[in-house]
């Protein structure tokens, strides 16, 4: 312990038993610590906490781990370095992490220095609550305190600075989100959204941060990139944004160059993968922006790999949403940018080309040409999965995967008409995917294409109405229903109204109503 720190905590511990020896309650010990230590040794609130009970952090740890196990939750990674961070004030608690702090210490966010209101919606000031509030007894928190999160809850506008509105809004979304509240993603998610990434573009600058805090959130953004194919875009998209605004506000300060290179490779990932999400949720405005910042912190760290890997990423709006022959272009300027790198990146681009010529195959009067291109850039593909580390084989966001090799070179199958083959990859792909409702959906809608293409519409609306009523809502993206009512158009066009049309515009049309509530019970 520095000298410094032991004169805090001398201090504190004097004001503290000044403070039992009178009654008072450890609340109001903490803030006389925080009002006493703050001026001399930079004291934040929920450090005051932590000395005014007169325990250490590994106590605070230790209580945190078992509330956790008494919720049935799995042991939390939180150690000392984290929650340090937190009292330091480089780092805010995630909401979780805050709700049981607020447990271990009594009190409400506002109390431990944090503006907004919790993740469980009630109080924590009663000994043994975990979840928060007494609702067995109907009793309620009236303090001032609980008076001022209800006002937050219900859109208080608290004065913040450097874009802490715009993270209570995402707050306040997961809180909605948590309690069961259907939630829509509306103009004023949107622009906290928007805000976010737009600081983050106007602080691509330097920050003072500790190396063990960078490697917290760069465990974080790999986790992040875990849960992309099994979490609902929306509820992601709120955890990626709060840790990405984090990462913003470390770049705000000065820091040593190989820490500068750290964050802007999260920034340039995490970015990456709000782009992504902005994909499954079908706002290709966003898309676009979150990828050129992408774009501009990968530039920063000069790895060849992060920038393709970024704009391979960004190739599939324009293949989604919009001009085939600019995924095209976008996929080639990947494939360059990665040279002769064994990367995702140099995987990922030759299989966007073979899609987007695929889908140009069907207008070009060269047919025959753009079909052999096209297998020769998936030829291209496997070659570069082979080359591949293992880790970047088994990661379906950062990295690229057999099981989505398999399913994209079947998309390009289908669209390309080589229904035998197409069936064949796109069965081994459905084999390999295990807790992936949005590729597993894409997969089986690709399937029905197939039916169609072969002549049996009756066939491929029965598979397109199973592959949507086997998710939940939640999972019913923009990204998939387009992909449904591409089908529908194609039937149509060349068979007009047929059987089981009518239910699967139904099922189609049930997604309008998300109850993002649903997501409570895939936390």
């Amino acid at each position: 312990m520095s000298g410094r720190q032991h004169k805090e905590t001398e201090t504190a511990r004097r004001v503290r038993a000044r403070g039992l020896a009178a009654g008072r309650s450890l609340a109001s010990v903490a803030e006389e610590i925080f009002e006493t230590c703050s001026p001399l040794f930079g004291t934040t609130r929920i450090k005051s906490h932590r000395l005014s009970n007169g325990i250490a952090l590994a106590d605070v740890i230790e209580q945190v781990r078992a509330l956790f196990e008494r919720d049935g939750k799995a042991i939390p990674g939180i150690g000392e370095t984290l929650l340090s961070a937190y009292e330091s004030g480089l780092k805010r608690p995630g909401p979780e992490y805050l709700h049981y702090l607020c447990c271990v210490y009594r009190v409400e966010p506002v109390a431990l220095g944090y503006d907004g209101p919790c993740i469980c919606g009630h109080g924590h000031r009663m000994p043994g609550v975990v979840r928060g509030g007494d609702l067995q007894d109907g009793r309620s928190d009236t303090s001032p305190v609980s008076r001022e999160l209800l006002v937050l809850s219900d859109g208080g506008d608290p004065s913040t600075g450097g874009g802490e509105e715009d993270e209570n809004v995402l707050r306040r979304t997961l809180l909605k989100l948590l309690a069961g509240t259907s939630v829509s993603l509306d103009g004023q998610v949107l622009g906290a959204v928007e805000n976010i990434r737009r600081r983050m573009d106007d602080t691509m600058v330097s920050a003072t941060v500790s190396p063990a805090m960078l490697d917290q959130w760069e465990e974080s953004t790999v986790g992040f990139g875990r849960q992309y194919m099994n979490t609902p875009p929306l509820r992601l998209l709120c955890d990626v944004l709060l840790e990405f605004a984090a990462v913003r506000k470390a770049m705000e300060r000065r820091q040593p160059v190989d820490l500068q290179e750290r964050l802007c490779r999260m920034a340039a990932q995490l970015s990456g993968l709000c782009g992504m999400i902005m994909i499954d949720l079908g706002d290709h405005r966003l898309a676009r922006s979150f990828f050129r910042t992408g774009r501009t912190a990968a530039d920063e760290t000069g790895d060849r790999a992060l920038r393709a890997w970024v704009v391979a990423r960004e190739a599939l709006v324009p293949l989604y949403y919009g001009d085939p022959r600019e995924a095209l272009t976008l996929a080639k300027k990947s494939r360059d940018m990665a040279g002769q790198t064994p990367c995702a990146a140099k995987t990922m681009a030759p299989v966007v080309e073979a899609r987007a010529l695929a889908m140009l195959a069907g207008s070009n009067g060269q047919k025959k040409d753009v079909v052999d291109q096209a297998k020769r850039a998936l030829s291209r593909a496997r070659t570069a999965f082979s080359q591949m580390v293992p880790s970047e084989q088994e990661d379906t966001a950062f990295g690229y995967t057999e099981r989505q090799l398999y399913f994209y070179q079947g998309d390009v199958l289908v669209r390309l008409g080589e229904t035998l083959e197409a069936d064949v990859v796109l069965e081994q792909a459905l084999g390999q995917y295990e807790g992936e409702p949005l590729d597993q959906t894409l997969i089986r809608l690709d399937l029905a294409q197939c039916r169609l293409i072969e002549g049996e519409p009756e066939e491929a609306v029965q598979l397109a109405t199973r592959a949507l009523e086997m998710i939940e809502k939640i999972h019913r993206t923009e990204l998939v229903i387009a992909r449904v009512n591409e089908l529908i158009g194609g039937i149509t066009g060349k068979y007009g109204e047929i059987k089981g049309l009518d239910r699967l515009r139904e099922v189609a049309l049930d997604r309008a109503q998300l109850d993002l509530g649903d997501l409570v019970g895939g936390l």
